[in-house]
């Protein structure tokens, strides 16, 4: 019995050795591992930064159409088709036009004038002139009497040209005439007696006499 005590000793010893181990093993720390992030290879991304728009210019305005007032005085012409005479006279803001084919086509207007040059006239049974002054002293527009429609230049008339109107009474009947002298010295009118119509005759630019069936009248210039 006595032999057996070193032996318990023994393992006794030896049982706490490996306890010891065993405590050592669920105890001890383990070594922490740190993680260090390889240093990237690609070019570093630029920050966005907000764009700023570009400055604006801004356009010059348009120029504002050219302006050419209507000088005073008597303008005259054929139409573009060679069918009718026209003449406008001006004065101030206001404007009178005679429109005449010389046979029995016929219209007087009137109206105002712009300062920017343009002018619009109307007449009986809806007549009506509209134009513009260009340069060199001339006006280009568009006139309508009845169903027609006759486009125009008409330049200021010289001395031995221009408007005129006689209204009279000759045996009984009532006289009204118009006439439109051609910068060449032709002359279209027409000559109503009691509202029927028929050619002219020729008047003389000078003095604005006329004879009618017999009888001599004055043909007066036409201003607004």
């Amino acid at each position: 019995m006595k032999r057996s005590g070193p032996l318990l000793t023994l393992l006794a010893g030896l049982l706490l050795g490996l306890f010891m181990l065993s405590l050592n093993a669920t105890t001890g720390e383990k070594p922490t591992s740190s993680y260090v992030k390889p240093p990237s290879t690609g070019k570093p991304s630029a920050k966005a930064s907000p764009s700023t728009p570009p400055a604006r210019t801004s356009a010059p305005p348009s120029p504002s159409p050219a302006r050419t007032p209507v000088p005073e005085g008597v303008y005259t012409g054929r139409t573009d088709d060679d069918s009718s005479a026209v003449a406008i006279t001006v004065r101030g803001d206001k404007a009178i036009a005679y429109v005449c084919d010389g046979h029995n086509i016929e219209s007087w207007l009137q109206g105002s004038v712009k300062d920017d040059g343009s002018l619009r006239l109307t007449g009986k049974d809806g007549a009506s002139l509209e134009g513009r002054a260009k340069e060199a002293k001339a006006i280009r527009g568009t006139a309508r009497v009845g169903s027609g429609s006759y486009p125009f230049t008409i330049k200021k008339a010289k001395k031995s040209s221009g408007l005129y109107r006689a209204n009279s009474t000759v045996a009984g009947a009532r006289i009204e005439g118009g006439w439109i002298v051609l910068p060449d010295g032709k002359q279209v009118g027409i000559l109503r007696r009691d509202g029927k119509p028929s050619p002219a005759p020729a008047i003389d630019p000078e003095t604005g006499a006329v004879t009618v069936d017999g009888q001599q009248l004055t043909a007066r210039p036409v201003t607004p």
